[in-house]
């Protein structure tokens, strides 16, 4: 490529003579980007498709400018940018080159390297470049796997990472302009609020989904994105049918109990395929699987495991309707809340429960050597029979952990139950997603 063909692409993003569109700013993404970043290591976002990765990487690049780094000493490079061919480690120098020969900035510039995944050997560059003190850099990429790889084998040591995820609850308020001051507002804006988080489990939380009417359609478009860029071109799958039937298979199943030799016979997938497949969906993203809790690790493997989704729209729209999996949704909506607990709080573990009757809690969290808490999801709580089920199974639970307390989440309950010496508190979904907020 000549050097005019180069600049005239790196323009269209980069902020040297215009303002780029950056969305609605994340701000608890950003503050932390611009900490890892005062670090001087390789700073590494990772996240599925359509999470928000290219622009946070927009908004800290704008952030940095607002505080006083100059333009031109930032460089954004989009490896999805169809005009560039042939990704490898001698177009991302000479992109590079062109960069410096413009624009000669006159401070260590930031570049920000956007889906690097897309570039052959680019952990190489990366790392020369870092260890020559050339470049603040930032890289994302959509594949957890193929970036841990790299990173792994010549980056060690080098790097810290920031896993991004669609909008959390408060995010998904502030995008939809509800804002929260206290607890007061919370209380007085709460019909609101419930009729938020009805669309929220129903078509999820991808920003632009959040903010555009066609819910649906790109939707469908991000699960063909997802499958066919990130899983079977990237893994060169050579059975996408059978892929593609997992994929349904799991969005059809969110929130509950999966084993792979069950799914080989109702699929007629090899249970190997099926593991192996299922492994590409977690690098991905787009599926994650919650192992039975147990002290001992042979047992918590073979045991089958609960599957959730990345988001609930995407359930919604491919595997099935809302209305009729409405508790199944607001189980995988309480994992997705946990999840993000877990990224916060490194020594926080997250397992279902289950005993030789088939008493089941939802999630059991463990920090550490301890079982800290018992959460049991319940849509409809003011169902007598459901309700009872729950707390006998969490009364159960309770017993084998030594707690006194126990959580169940519901659509829209509230209450606290005695049951001897134990409490059983009764929260609505709303409530939860924003109490730790």
């Amino acid at each position: 490529m000549n050097k005019n063909e180069v600049i005239k692409i790196l323009a269209d993003w980069n902020f040297w003579d215009k303002d780029l569109e950056t969305g609605i700013d994340r701000d608890s993404y950003i503050n932390r980007l611009i900490n890892l970043l005062a670090t001087e290591f390789i700073v590494v976002i990772t996240g599925a498709r359509r999470s928000g990765k290219s622009f946070l990487m927009r908004q800290v690049a704008k952030r940095l400018i607002n505080s006083g780094v100059h333009k031109n000493e930032i460089l954004i490079i989009n490896f999805e940018d169809p005009r560039f061919t042939k990704l490898d480690t001698k177009l991302l120098q000479e992109i590079y080159e062109v960069y410096l020969e413009f624009f000669n900035p006159k401070r260590k510039p930031y570049i920000f390297l956007d889906e690097i995944q897309e570039v052959e050997a680019w952990e190489k560059w990366v790392r020369t470049t870092r260890e020559l003190q050339k470049a603040h850099i930032i890289i994302s990429g959509s594949n957890a796997k193929l970036l841990s790889r790299e990173l792994s084998s010549l980056l060690t040591g080098m790097h810290l990472d920031l896993t991004v995820y669609p909008l959390s609850f408060e995010e998904y308020l502030f995008f939809n302009n509800l804002r929260l001051k206290d607890n007061l507002d919370l209380i007085n804006k709460q019909t609101e609020i419930k009729g938020l988080l009805r669309k929220y489990i129903e078509f999820g939380s991808f920003p632009e989904v959040v903010l555009r009417e066609e819910k649906k359609d790109i939707l469908l478009r991000y699960y063909e994105d997802i499958l066919n860029k990130d899983l079977i071109k990237r893994f060169r799958i050579r059975k996408p049918d059978a892929l593609k039937n997992l994929a349904k298979y799991y969005l059809t199943n969110i929130s509950n109990l999966v084993t792979f030799n069950s799914i080989e016979r109702y699929l007629d997938i090899s249970a190997d395929t099926i593991e192996k497949f299922s492994t590409y969906f977690e690098d991905a993203y787009i599926f994650s699987f919650l192992k039975r809790f147990s002290f001992k690790i042979k047992e918590q493997d073979k045991s089958p495991k609960k599957v959730y989704c990345l988001d609930t729209g995407l359930a919604n729209t491919i595997g099935f309707r809302f209305s009729e999996n409405s508790g199944k949704s607001m189980e995988n909506i309480v994992f997705l809340k946990l999840r993000g607990e877990m990224l916060k709080s490194p020594q926080l573990k997250i397992f279902y429960w289950k005993d030789q009757h088939h008493r089941e809690v939802d999630f059991v969290l463990k920090e550490g050597l301890k079982v800290e808490q018992l959460i049991q999801v319940c849509w409809n709580a003011s169902d007598e029979k459901a309700k009872n089920r729950e707390i006998r199974a969490l009364i159960k639970a309770m017993n084998e952990f030594g707690l006194n307390e126990g959580l169940v989440i519901t659509e829209d309950y509230t209450f606290e139950e005695k049951v001897d010496d134990k409490t059983i508190k009764f929260l609505p979904l709303w409530q939860w997603l924003l109490s730790n907020e």
